[in-house]
């Protein structure tokens, strides 16, 4: 009999090293995120390594009533703490009657790839992506090459919680020597660039800097690295090409050392950041854009998905319209849109986080950082008198914000976006204006989306891993238009005492 998870434990007591600690809130929409601790924090751990074993048994309890093989891939991210998080998982999973393949420190991407090249049907990454030291995590799948979603999710919750655990034993450990060497040949075993392209690989000291640059240096770039040095304390700043921080060093190592284009991957690899040759930040949805006008010209009209944080040229741009795109707006979560790519046979999806999901003949369907690279490169490739900033300038001109993140806790989000879609469909039913304009559409199949007469827009919606709420401005009109939307936007966040400070503004 394995002892229930509980929901909370003191640490250097003799239940925390005797009993499992899963808090319930680290089960997550599409992946589950736990604080696992820091020696300069006194917030209490979440998770333990005995939860973390129950976390296991319960995954492998739920693939076996999926009617899914037990067999699954595991690897790990450069934190001090994820090798030891992984063997506990892997303890968890063994008496669950699961046959591990263990592939060692990993990108989430070459988990994913895993999956396709040793068969195994299911895939559990331990990693804690772009969050601060203290956080960890497991992105988990068993229907390659999707990811759970809130269902699975919700059934994982309810097995590991209650401790309904099916531990029939017979479980086996491999582990998988020189596996980074299959991916690496995997993306490399093709012709080189013809185009002299000088890359900086900027990886923020994250599990990418032990592969990406090699890659982009074996397909034919000059590769600059920047902050490859693995170093799981993050001394410069958090690996995630979505903060302001990394783009700005970006930006720096472009203009010092001359280069074409600086690449930028979050923690766990399956995200890509670009700054363009100016040492000017390209958000990832107008890439996506950018990327479907270059992958439409090439294999012809093609659908994609995009989420609702994204940018709303993918239904305004003539050229994409010109071409034959058909673009359909999905939930944000890497989960939801690698799920909806595969459901409507998408040649790509695009999330403004940056993970991107791409089918055949470009990807596998799952999200990589380094596929990303590569769609990019070739897109520069097929345009060889045209530098990244002269393609970008040629997408009609919007005002768009960063990703920003309003602290929320965990427990009240969910009630506080709640309550700001109501207010809005109320103003909406009143007549009312925002931001000095009608309201023109309300898209709620994630949060909120208020789009006013002239097209201007701002999304609230509640992040997925995360104490945060997500905040995205984009205006066709003016940057005025952006700043006039965003202070409407907030002003009704603020009717709300549990929203706290953004960590980052406009």
């Amino acid at each position: 009999m394995y002892p229930k998870p509980r929901p909370s434990l003191s640490p250097n007591t003799y239940d925390f090293e005797s009993l499992p600690l899963v808090k319930p809130t680290g089960f997550r929409e599409y992946d589950a995120r736990w604080w696992f601790g820091h020696p300069a924090s006194d917030q209490p751990p979440e998770l333990n390594l005995m939860g973390v074993q129950a976390l296991g048994m319960g995954l492998g309890t739920l693939i076996g009533r999926m009617g899914v093989k037990r067999e699954i891939v595991t690897g790990h991210d450069f934190r001090s703490y994820s090798s030891s998080i992984k063997y506990a998982l892997i303890t968890g999973l063994m008496a669950a009657g699961c046959k591990v393949h263990d592939i060692g420190l990993a990108m989430s991407p070459m988990a994913y790839f895993a999956q396709f090249a040793l068969d195994a049907p299911a895939v559990a990454m331990v990693t804690a992506s772009h969050n601060d030291n203290g956080w960890t995590g497991v992105k988990m799948g068993a229907q390659r090459p999707v990811t759970f979603g809130p269902d699975e999710m919700s059934q994982l919750r309810e097995i590991v919680l209650a401790g309904d655990f099916e531990l029939p034993g017979g479980g086996s450990y491999h582990f998988v020597e020189n596996f980074p060497e299959r991916y690496i040949q995997d993306l490399t075993s093709r012709p080189k660039l013809k185009r002299k392209l000088k890359v900086i690989a900027a990886c923020g000291n994250g599990t990418a800097g032990a592969f990406a640059p090699r890659i982009l240096e074996a397909l034919g770039c000059e590769v600059v690295p920047l902050d490859a040095e693995l170093d799981f304390t993050f001394p410069n700043y958090n690996p995630n090409p979505e903060d302001m921080e990394m783009l700005h060093a970006m930006a720096a190592a472009v203009r010092k050392h001359g280069a074409d284009v600086a690449l930028g991957f979050d923690g766990d690899g399956d995200r890509c950041g670009v700054v363009d040759e100016n040492g000017d930040e390209i958000f990832a949805d107008k890439i996506g854009a950018m990327l479907a006008r270059d992958l439409t010209r090439v294999h012809g009209p093609s659908q994609f998905v995009v989420d609702v944080k994204s940018t709303g040229l993918f239904l305004t741009d003539p050229v994409l319209l010109e071409l034959g795109a058909k673009t359909d707006y999905w939930k944000t979560g890497h989960s939801y849109i690698k799920r909806r790519v595969k459901e409507l046979n998408a040649l790509a999806g695009f999330e403004k986080s940056g993970h991107f999901f791409f089918n055949a003949p470009v990807g596998r369907g799952y999200d990589d950082g380094l596929v990303t690279a590569i769609a990019v490169i070739d897109m520069l490739e097929r345009n060889p008198d045209k530098t990244m900033s002269q393609l970008y300038a040629e997408l009609p001109k919007t005002w768009g914000s960063p990703t920003m993140s309003p602290h929320c806790a965990d427990e009240v989000k969910y009630d506080v976006v709640t309550r700001v879609v109501k207010r809005f469909e109320e103003m909406k039913e009143r007549g009312e204006t925002v931001a000095g304009q009608p309201i023109r559409d309300l898209i709620t199949v994630n949060g909120i989306r208020v789009v006013t007469q002239d097209g201007t827009w701002g999304l609230v919606r509640a992040s997925s891993n995360k104490p945060e709420l997500v905040v995205v401005i984009e205006s066709p009109v003016s940057e005025a238009r952006l700043k006039e939307m965003f202070a409407a936007v907030d002003k009704i966040l603020r009717e709300n005492p549990e929203v706290g400070a953004y960590n980052q503004t406009i």
